[in-house]
């Protein structure tokens, strides 16, 4: 099977200079969507139509190639001519022997399934059309059937008012057998109110040639439903992110609320997970069993593990998290952040780059960058690890059961040996031996003749 996405038109009503199909819709291209999306269906060919937007959609095609998929091919639609136009561009790339899928690079939410019902009804020698039916299909083409069959497309702008009577519409995807379409299209007409070259005029031409054409339904009318504007693009975010919401409902996760969450990548869950509002996951994430996320967190590309708390306002990014850890609230975990079980990282306290083990605790305000925290160590609130010397950095190590007092600063290179104290205050620039106390601190001084300054009365 052939596959053409149709990608070239401007979006002038998105007010943005970025071409309509690379706006996100979960953080993924419009385009993205329908490009995956093709791919389930195993295309032979895959062929993009571009035309506003300059090199960034041919850039954003580039970087799906994979050597588990098919090339996919771009074309130059210019200038934009209309929907036979577009698909004409797509020509000189098709296998003639299999049918051709016609697809919109703004319609990302159409299910694979619903477009295999349609090359099946299709089959090799029949003209297959995605229709719906619609209580308001104002603006769209309808479906004229004669007999119950299907006889022709017409637009709205070119509809009688019997004909803007009729619910059905055509959603615009199609599937043809790739030599007929060759010859429908090099005898299209722009004799119409746009005066382009539709796309939809092929379906007379089967008629007249007496072709069958069939139609095949999607399992709802959202799959159909394009984006033209910024409010549609947000409907369709709401939609897609609801769908997701009751696949994970179905599997036993609880959400205090299903429209209050955004996945923009992969989210899974074990059992017993509970997610709070307005929380955010972002590229990979997986929660294990009992793993509760607080409200209005933001998780990307992370591991959580069982029954860990993740208390409300966190952001964790590129973090392994152990079992039974607690986080936050207000905690960050960084890139690079590894975590044992029962670990403790409170309020205010960012980890980068650092691995903390089993049942350590860092419990509000501190900095822990480009560390090795051993087990049970305990560290105070305003430590902060100095890892960074305006040019490089370095590694501190902390080793198992030591005590770090409040507001510490530890200047890597630096290691705190198994058991050692540092007091508060301390700013370490050499090594703690293992066991004992170490602290910097300047004596403590009282200045009995000193007094208060007063405000000088002015003038």
């Amino acid at each position: 099977m052939n596959v053409v996405i149709l990608a070239a038109g401007m979006g002038k009503r998105m007010q943005s200079a970025l071409p309509k199909v690379l706006h996100p819709l979960a953080g993924k291209p419009l385009l993205q969507h329908v490009i995956d999306t093709a791919r389930e269906l195993s295309p032979g060919k895959l062929c993009v139509i571009y035309g506003h937007g300059g090199a960034a959609v041919p850039e954003m095609v580039a970087r799906q190639h994979t050597g588990a998929h098919a090339a996919i091919d771009t074309a130059l639609q210019e200038p934009q001519l209309g929907t036979g136009h577009a698909v004409m561009q797509a020509l000189p790339q098709l296998d003639d022997s299999v049918p051709t899928l016609i697809l919109y690079g703004d319609v990302p939410l159409t299910s694979a399934a619903s477009l295999r019902r349609l090359v099946v009804a299709a089959g090799n020698d029949k003209l297959g059309i995605l229709t719906v039916e619609q209580a308001n299909p104002f603006g769209l083409g309808r479906m004229v059937r004669e007999n119950g069959k299907i006889v022709r497309i017409v637009e709205e702008k070119d509809a009688t008012a019997a004909e803007r009577s009729i619910c059905e519409i055509n959603s615009g995807i199609m599937v043809a057998p790739t030599a007929r379409l060759r010859d429908w299209l090099s005898s299209l007409s722009n004799n119409n109110a746009q005066g382009e070259y539709y796309l939809t005029d092929i379906v007379a031409k089967a008629v007249a040639e007496g072709m069958t054409v069939v139609s095949a339904q999607p399992a709802a009318e959202w799959e159909v439903a394009g984006v033209n504007s910024k409010v549609q693009l947000a409907e369709l975010e709401r939609r897609y992110q609801l769908n997701l919401a009751h696949t994970l409902l179905e599997q036993g996760v609880t959400l205090m609320d299903p429209a209050r969450i955004d996945i923009r990548g992969s989210l899974t869950c074990g059992r017993d997970v509970t997610i709070d509002v307005g929380c955010v996951f972002e590229g990979a994430v997986t929660l294990a069993n009992g793993v509760r996320v607080g409200a209005h967190s933001v998780l990307v590309n992370s591991a959580i593990g069982a029954g860990v708390q993740i208390k409300p306002f966190c952001h964790i990014e590129g973090a392994q998290v152990g079992p039974q850890a607690q986080i936050g609230p207000y905690a960050r975990l960084r890139p690079g952040a590894e975590l044992g079980q029962e670990v403790h990282i409170g309020n205010f306290v960012e980890v980068k780059n650092s691995t903390v083990a089993a049942h350590s605790k860092a419990n509000h305000l501190a900095y822990i960058g480009d560390s090795t925290v051993g087990a049970r160590v305990n560290i105070g609130a305003g430590t902060i690890t100095c890892n960074y010397d305006g040019v490089n950095k370095f590694r501190t190590i902390i080793e198992d059961d030591a005590f770090i007092g409040s507001d510490s600063q530890l200047v890597a290179p630096v290691t705190v040996g198994a058991g050692a104290t540092i007091g508060a205050g301390t700013t370490l620039t050499r090594n703690a031996p293992a066991g004992k106390l170490t602290m910097s601190r300047a004596r403590q001084i009282t200045i009995d003749s000193w007094q208060r300054p007063v405000k000088i009365a002015k003038p």
